[in-house]
């Protein structure tokens, strides 16, 4: 646990802990609004609270060298939810446009003239 210094390792957890409360009021917004999208955004950012928690595990752990693997997840699971968090502002974005309207039936449209 040498590996860090305090002012790090305050940096380092309060940074998880921001993470986790985001991720559980962004969740919260989602069902006030009742727009189920902005759920997408908390599940997306799952993979980057992996990640920390990744860095901090091994950090803990003096960086041993038999968690070198950790390194190779925590590289992952940032990659994985640097395109979940973009995939999640695309759907959140996607839902703010206006829905095009639906064409009738030609047929219908005949229909009701009669």
């Amino acid at each position: 646990m040498h590996a860090l210094s305090i002012p790090t390792w305050i940096i380092h957890v309060s940074s998880v802990i921001e993470w986790i409360a985001a991720i559980w009021l962004i969740w919260n917004y989602g069902e006030v609004t009742g727009n189920r999208t902005w759920w997408a955004l908390s599940l997306g950012m799952l993979p980057a609270l992996i990640s920390a928690m990744c860095a901090c595990t091994w950090h803990y752990f003096d960086n041993s060298e038999c968690l070198e693997w950790m390194v190779t997840l925590q590289a992952t699971m940032t990659l994985v939810g640097n395109f979940t968090l973009w995939a999640a502002a695309w759907l959140i974005w996607r839902s703010t446009q206006p829905q095009k309207a639906v064409e009738s039936d030609p047929t219908e449209i005949i229909a009701s003239k009669q």
